[in-house]
């Protein structure tokens, strides 16, 4: 091949295996050579066994063409249980610790032919305490979190996909800061069975991707349904609302370019393309948000936070503590105001096929000690629709910033579909 292995994204590596271009066992030491070279600056895995790997691509070889994913890496976040991988959670509690299981999706990808490379390095229980690594387009940044793994191998070339999950904006901001195509899946597509619990209210499944044609790949052999094989050519011009979010003053200019310059590329390219106001009174989902999910992480880690609060971060412990002490009371009206919020969010956003939104504050932050603020995910995680946040825009430094494409409950396959004629409109190479 004229590309380096490592290089391809996932319908090239698996089309080339499926057609004797290339082996799963080439692609998969391609993979393993990138990370032996770029790995000490990164900094991306939590736990590598490249015998394994290899020897599993090997197995995929011999056994000839399989399922869409045959022979095709993954990098598996490490809040993800894997049975032949330590699974750590980011924390020193749970040290070399080995699940008997695959989660259900780990065990799909791979009955879909899928070879795990590894896993990723997540932030602390999901949350916001981060681990060592550094965004491979400037290593003094961060990658974003909690996906902060999967996120860096995956933009780095180290690996052509990788699953993230998303609480807040664990998806969606290393997405932005990071270059790549971020799909936060519905609440409740995806099986989270085998995946660490934090709030149950707002846990959803996460790929992160250099393409949304590689997203829509692996969707659809968890799914267990047919490859999208070329990009869709849509029957009308898409109904796109721009809503800059009651947050918007935390944007900064490099987001607020990035906003307007993908509203008028997709104008440009035919979207029917208004302003879209957030509803009164969803001011206050910001606030919401926090108050079920500082509540639901004290129920999920009340074992930890009892008998290993000494080894938890002092910012997890602190959310444990607030999450503890708010009254049920307090929980039980949260709890209504975001349920009453979908309800108005799934009346408003019928005008639009697709709302657009930043994606994050502005570029990744100096310093790898906090993983930039999530306040441009947490309204729409709260509202569990699907999110897609598309790369392609440069922030005045040169670094990625992204924006993002916001959806319906039950919206996921369309808000993809919509997504990949809208991904070369937004990057500037349309056609």
């Amino acid at each position: 091949m004229t590309v380096a292995p490592h290089r391809l994204g996932v319908v090239e590596a698996a089309t080339a295996i499926r057609e004797g271009r290339l082996s799963a066992e080439a692609l998969v030491r391609s993979c393993l050579e990138r990370i032996a070279d770029r790995e000490p600056l990164v900094r991306a895995w939590a736990h590598l066994d490249p015998e394994a790997a290899i020897a599993a691509a090997r197995r995929a070889d011999a056994a000839g063409a399989g399922g869409p994913l045959h022979g095709v890496p993954i990098a598996v976040k490490d809040l993800i249980d894997t049975h032949d991988l330590p699974t750590e959670y980011g924390t020193p509690i749970y040290r070399g610790h080995r699940p008997a299981w695959d989660a259900s999706c780990v065990a799909l990808a791979r009955r879909a032919g899928a070879i795990v490379l590894g896993k990723t390095v997540t932030t602390e229980f999901a949350y916001f305490s981060p681990g060592p690594t550094a965004n491979p387009h400037d290593l003094s940044r961060t990658p974003g979190g909690s996906s902060s793994g999967s996120a860096a191998a995956v933009a780095d070339r180290m690996v052509p996909i990788g699953f993230g999950t998303q609480t807040a904006a664990s998806v969606t901001r290393p997405a932005s800061f990071c270059g790549l195509v971020g799909y936060k899946a519905g609440h409740g597509q995806f099986s989270l069975a085998g995946i660490r619990a934090f709030a149950v209210s707002f846990d959803s499944l996460g790929l992160l991707a250099r393409s949304v044609a590689d997203a829509q790949w692996l969707r659809g052999a968890l799914l267990g349904v047919g490859m999208p094989a070329a990009a869709p050519s849509l029957a009308r011009p898409p109904r796109i609302g721009v809503c800059r979010t009651p947050s918007w003053e935390a944007a900064d200019a490099d987001a607020r370019a990035a906003l307007a310059t993908a509203a008028q590329r997709l104008a440009d390219a035919g979207a029917d393309v208004t302003e879209a106001p957030a509803p009164v009174g969803f001011e206050t989902l910001v606030e919401v948000h926090r108050t079920i999910m500082a509540c639901e992480a004290a129920a999920s880690l009340a074992f930890e936070h009892d008998a290993h609060a000494a080894r938890l971060s002092q910012p997890l412990r602190q959310l444990l503590d607030e999450g503890r002490a708010l009254p049920r009371e307090r929980f039980l009206a949260a709890l209504e105001a975001a349920q009453l919020a979908r309800a108005a969010f799934e009346r408003w956003a019928r005008g639009w096929d697709a709302l657009l939104a930043p994606g994050a504050p502005g570029a990744a932050p100096v310093g790898l000690q906090a993983t930039g603020d999530p306040v441009f995910s947490r309204m729409w995680t709260l509202l569990q629709g699907p999110s897609v946040v598309l790369p392609g825009l440069r922030a005045a430094s040169g670094l990625p910033v992204g924006v993002q494409l916001v959806g319906r409950m039950g919206s996921d396959d369309a808000l993809l579909a919509l997504a990949r004629w809208a991904e070369p409109v937004i990057a500037g190479r349309p056609g």
